[in-house]
């Protein structure tokens, strides 16, 4: 059975599993929703920025503290998955804000964080490129919300199925 991931490594997953989901029901009620736009936009944003910086940290906190091992009777085709899975929910986590403040930018638009505070235009403000990011930002964010869905069930399985202790070494607060 695996050990657990360190406490940080936890806190950090799951409340950057929350702010993920967050932010895409978030983007998901900004598209349909005229009336809550301009209140929704202002949540997404900054916490989109928040994102980026919190999955620097758990780079960071990844290369200190580096996951418990994956169980050794484990198929090879599934540590694939695992590890090719995670290396595509860092990405898009990197990614999608990125685009989005670089989506951002290029409408001449700024990241607004906390009242009159803001981030830099990335690059200065082109029509063409925000055509390009705009429908990216999107197609970015469902590639996000289908890995987040084959994470969240190859965890179920991990918990329901194999009982590998694979699921419990991200799940357990008791020491």
């Amino acid at each position: 059975m695996p050990s657990r991931f360190p406490m940080a490594s936890r806190l950090l997953h799951w409340t950057m599993a929350a702010m993920v989901l967050a932010m895409l029901f978030i983007g998901i009620a900004m598209v349909g929703s005229l009336a809550d736009y301009h209140r929704l936009v202002a949540i997404h944003r900054p916490l989109g920025i928040l994102i980026l910086v919190l999955v620097a940290l758990r780079l960071a906190n990844r290369l200190i503290r580096p996951a418990p091992p994956l169980p050794l009777d484990m198929p090879g085709i599934l540590r694939l998955a695992a590890h090719a899975s995670h290396a595509l929910l860092y990405t898009l986590m990197v990614a999608l804000p990125l685009v989005g403040w670089t989506m951002l930018s290029a409408a001449g638009n700024p990241v607004v964080l906390i009242g009159a505070w803001h981030l830099p235009p990335i690059l200065p403000p082109s029509d063409a490129l925000h055509a390009l990011l705009r429908p990216l930002h999107t197609v970015l964010a469902f590639v996000l919300f289908a890995t987040f869905l084959v994470h969240l069930g190859a965890a179920l399985m991990h918990a329901l199925i194999f009982r590998d202790g694979v699921f419990q070494s991200m799940v357990s607060w008791r020491r």
